[in-house]
């Protein structure tokens, strides 16, 4: 349900996320840049008001992290009215939780949610590939460990993708009924 509350309205949550797991890439990935992305971007599309949430070091496998849960919590409680991070992984590298934040909460609490280096904006329509790469989140930290390439586990995902992809068809289908 949307507030009229004006400082609801502007305010938008930045979310960024450095797992140990994930400090691949050097400055591309780090904090700092994460925020700053996000920051041009929120006041790009008009947001005035910016609180940042950062879990540093916390893998995102986990959803039980700090800032992550005073983000959700500032969501119930009519704080915010969007949700930026950098990629979908930094919300979370768990299927269900970050497909259940996505897909039921944000809309839920009328939350725009945009990750950036995903091409995914709520407020510009569903991205049909948002459940295909949280997938892949999920499977890269179980597929790909720190010592290495798992590459028979690899082979299954195309199984795990088509039986996405037939569901949701079917949801729509029901959802069109």
């Amino acid at each position: 349900m949307r507030q009229s509350n004006t400082k609801k309205e502007l305010t938008a949550a930045l979310y960024v996320r450095l797992s140990r797991d994930d400090n691949l890439g050097g400055d591309s990935y780090s904090i700092v840049n994460q925020k700053k992305l996000l920051t041009k971007v929120a006041k790009e599309k008009g947001y005035t008001n910016l609180l940042t949430y950062c879990d540093d070091g916390i893998s995102g496998v986990t959803m039980d992290r700090p800032s992550y849960k005073q983000m959700i919590s500032d969501i119930k409680s009519s704080k915010i009215s969007a949700v930026f991070v950098k990629d979908l992984s930094r919300l979370g590298r768990n299927y269900i939780e970050v497909g259940r934040l996505t897909e039921e909460f944000f809309p839920a609490y009328d939350i725009r949610f945009v990750a950036v280096s995903d091409n995914i904006d709520t407020q510009e329509g569903e991205n049909e590939l948002a459940p295909i790469k949280n997938l892949f989140n999920e499977w890269y930290h179980a597929t790909f460990p720190r010592n290495g390439r798992n590459i028979a586990a690899t082979y299954s995902i195309s199984r795990h993708i088509q039986n996405h992809i037939r569901i949701r068809n079917e949801l729509k289908m029901i959802r069109k009924i």
